[in-house]
């Protein structure tokens, strides 16, 4: 892999950290305009809702009331991330995309430690078992989504480095 990356492959990745910011940010300002704190609405009974719930953790709220230490941890993965860039498949577009899709997610998150002190989880699964009661996935946001997609597209990418497969652009 290049040593170096081109302004495209540069640009490329800040488009869509740019964008992840954006969407992330923006539908979090719906949620905070539309939802009071803790406040749920049900828009698939049995299965989805909206929330607006605030952690100050991290994911699965582990080091739960850590905000402050979490959002230097961020910023640290930040710098880290981007110096460590070319270590990566960021030669290739899904590389770019990987990377951007990372970038994004943990600037919409540290942003929301720096401005209103927790990040704000709205995205609720849940399912309701015969017995009563509810189960359900953690709440998220899109920042959340785009970490996850981004690392778990580097794993791939790896994997097929690894494996002697040819990277798709």
């Amino acid at each position: 892999m290049p040593a170096h990356l081109d302004s495209t492959s540069i640009k490329r990745m800040a488009a869509v950290a740019l964008f992840v910011f954006v969407l992330d940010q923006f539908t979090k300002y719906l949620i905070l305009r539309t939802l009071g704190y803790a406040d749920q609405r049900v828009m698939i009974d049995g299965f989805f809702k909206l929330v607006h719930w605030g952690n100050t953790g991290a994911a699965w709220s582990l080091f739960t009331g850590k905000n402050k230490i979490l959002a230097l941890i961020s910023l640290l993965a930040l710098v880290a991330l981007f110096y460590s860039r070319h270590h990566f498949d960021a030669h290739t577009l899904s590389g770019q995309c990987a990377l951007g899709l990372m970038f994004g997610g943990i600037l919409g998150n540290l942003s929301d430690r720096i401005h209103i002190g927790h990040v704000v989880d709205f995205l609720y699964f849940y399912i309701i078992p015969r017995g009563g009661g509810e189960i359900g996935f953690p709440a998220f946001n899109v920042a959340d989504s785009s970490i996850c997609v981004g690392v778990g597209l580097l794993f791939i990418l790896s994997w097929r480095a690894e494996h002697g497969m040819a990277p798709q652009a």
